[in-house]
């Protein structure tokens, strides 16, 4: 009976059963391999499924977190804290005389003799500035003058008569009723010199009447009239006058500023076309509104300047009063049916709504009188593009 030794391959049990091959052991690595590799993906899954336990399942929300850190918001935000405010108003108006005094005939009118002053002169009170011819009148005043002295002369010789008379009444040769007679004649005569005297009077005043002066000191504005012209009363003024040069700015000012303002308010009037800046005061605010434009005439006093034309156009930065507030740029402050409203962002970088109430407004911003005290981060840009309750990432400006 032969026997084969355990140890020998070719003489295994189950030899027939193994790959051509096997036997020796040379599929033995390959294996062992496979087994490697089999283990390793085993503990990839279980590692990526303990890890997205973790992400989605853990109490402390960190997956939450880097998600919505991954997608906030950049935005700029400011703490405007509040400021004293001093309030302007634009307007735009018309020069014009503060005073404009048109100066025309007073008396019969004629022909103009002499023209004494040019536009832009300045006059005083009582200057001659147009002279009418008067050559018929001086002929009237000095026959009005000759029937003084012949209205004298009666007035003398009654008295001459009456005093005769008196004498000769205690003789008896004068009755009582002469002596009355005589003194009526007396006075009638000395009646007759004082109604010449009159008419004397005012035939002087009517010829004085001929000579137009100046009512007042003042810059002559217009000049309507040349020597050798025919004039009348009730026709156009001759001349026109600036009282005392002094200008007004006609500022149309919007209904709801004009209720801001008060006289003596100071503003800046600068001419169109010019740089030079002009110091003036509202003296005036009209009564009235327009009702188609809704703006009303707030009148700032201007002293002379030559710079300053009558009938030119000019803008005014008129001081509207202080405010003390917190102030943002326009761009912070949005607007809906709602009304005014910014964006804040609060200690969690959530945004939030706020409403707020706007007042002055300024070249620097515009200030904010209610909904803010001034230590909130708020929004300064792109607000239209976020929505309450938004997460963000507030960058503070500089």
């Amino acid at each position: 009976m032969n026997y084969q030794s355990p140890g020998d391959p070719g003489t295994s049990p189950h030899a027939d059963d193994l790959p051509p091959g096997a036997q020796n052991g040379e599929f033995e690595p390959v294996a062992k391999d496979r087994r490697w590799r089999t283990i390793a993906a085993v503990v990839v899954v279980v590692a990526l499924l303990a890890l997205a336990y973790f992400w989605y399942h853990s109490g402390d929300g960190t997956a939450e977190e880097a998600e919505g850190a991954q997608s906030a918001q950049r935005v700029t935000v400011t703490a405007p804290g509040r400021s004293t405010i001093a309030g302007t108003i634009s307007a735009t108006g018309t020069l014009a005389a503060r005073r404009t005094l048109p100066v025309g005939v007073v008396g019969e009118g004629g022909r103009v003799v002499s023209v004494n002053v040019e536009q832009g002169d300045w006059v005083r009170q009582g200057q001659v500035l147009v002279s009418i011819d008067r050559s018929v009148q001086d002929q009237q005043a000095r026959s009005a003058a000759a029937q003084i002295e012949v209205a004298r002369a009666d007035a003398q010789l009654a008295q001459n008569n009456l005093d005769r008379a008196l004498q000769l009444v205690d003789r008896g040769f004068i009755s009582k009723a002469d002596v009355d007679r005589l003194t009526a004649t007396r006075d009638a005569a000395v009646a007759r010199v004082k109604v010449a005297q009159a008419q004397l009077g005012e035939l002087q005043a009517r010829n004085a009447r001929l000579n137009i002066y100046a009512p007042a000191s003042g810059l002559v504005l217009e000049r309507n009239v040349e020597p050798g012209q025919t004039v009348s009363p009730g026709g156009q003024p001759l001349i026109t006058i600036a009282q005392g040069g002094e200008l007004e700015l006609l500022a149309q000012v919007g209904e709801s500023d004009l209720a801001k303002l008060s006289p003596g308010v100071e503003a800046q009037v600068t001419p169109v076309g010019g740089t030079q800046t002009f110091t003036g005061q509202i003296w005036q605010i009209e009564p009235t509104i327009d009702p188609q434009t809704r703006q009303g005439i707030a009148r700032v006093a201007l002293s002379y300047d030559p710079a300053l034309k009558p009938g030119g156009f000019a803008s005014a930065t008129i001081n509207s009063g202080t405010v003390v507030a917190p102030r943002l740029p326009e761009s912070a402050i949005l607007s809906d049916d709602d009304g005014s409203y910014v964006y804040i962002v609060d200690k969690e970088n959530k945004v939030r709504r706020r409403g707020v109430t706007t007042g002055i407004v300024t070249g620097e911003g515009i200030a904010v009188t209610s909904g803010l005290d001034g230590s909130e981060r708020v929004v300064l840009r792109a607000g239209g593009f976020l929505n309450p309750g938004d997460t963000v990432e507030p960058v503070v400006e500089r």
